[in-house]
């Protein structure tokens, strides 16, 4: 068995489980979490711990019970504290600004940006050069925040465009005469 599937996910208070054959469903605070479970894995709960088991010892049910145990304790996570990305925007005159479901931003270009959030993902933007994403789900919030970045990635030269707060951004010196 994987090393990380040997670990159990203890639920905190307030979040409940639904187990099925295929499928595990998480409730909490923040919202609710659903995932389909591959066939050569199971989940099984013993009071608030739960359990994620290879059905088989092949290497591949290890390997996805592993897997598997990671994606259940993000949703437990989730669904009790939640999960945030920080960007940052550099570069004069780039700026954002969250209207209920959509991220305006004004990014250099001739014409604005205007992102529609997903649902289960919410925006927020303290200052007019950061955006916090915050969400339930890992996944959805890390793609939304790659999402963003992706309209001006950093340049290495100046390091104008949009990063996340933690990012490091090698510099390159100018072209010398």
């Amino acid at each position: 068995m994987s090393r990380v599937a040997k670990n159990p996910i203890e639920l905190p208070k307030g979040v409940e489980t639904t187990l099925t054959d295929s499928t595990v469903s998480v409730k909490g605070g923040k919202g609710n979490l659903q995932l389909e479970l591959h066939r050569l894995v199971g989940v099984t709960q013993d009071g608030d711990v739960l359990q994620v088991v290879a059905k088989d010892a092949t290497r591949q049910a290890k390997a996805m019970s592993g897997t598997f145990r990671s994606l259940v304790a993000n949703m437990v996570v989730g669904v009790s504290e939640g999960f945030q990305k920080k960007l940052e925007l550099q570069g004069v005159g780039y700026r954002a600004k969250a209207e209920g479901n959509n991220v305006n931003l004004t990014l250099g270009f001739s014409h604005p940006i205007n992102y529609a959030l997903p649902e289960g993902v919410t925006a927020e933007t303290p200052t007019q050069t950061e955006i916090i994403i915050s969400g339930a789900d890992k996944q959805r919030v890390g793609q939304v925040a790659a999402e963003i970045r992706d309209f001006r990635p950093p340049e290495p030269y100046k390091g104008k465009g949009v990063r996340y707060a933690d990012e490091r951004v090698f510099r390159k010196e100018a072209k010398k005469k």
